[in-house]
């Protein structure tokens, strides 16, 4: 069973959306998109309501971070 997440979890988050979607780019995708998928990944645990505009953009970047490493 994998690990509990949260929205404070950016970096792993930005891995497992690598994962999930390695040739999406993080910077096309918008926030309600991001939202949805953080929310749809297995062990993410937090209130979906819990998120917020920086939490998001923390983990688009780490996304793009994990993102750039792969090209």
């Amino acid at each position: 069973m994998p690990r509990e997440i949260t929205w404070n979890d950016a970096e792993e988050i930005g891995i497992q959306l690598q994962e999930k979607f390695p040739d999406l780019d993080p910077l096309t995708v918008r926030f309600t998109d991001l939202h949805r998928y953080v929310i749809e990944l297995a062990g993410f645990s937090d209130d979906a309501a819990r998120s917020n505009e920086s939490k998001l953009e923390a983990i688009q970047m780490a996304w793009y971070e994990e993102y750039k490493d792969a090209q």
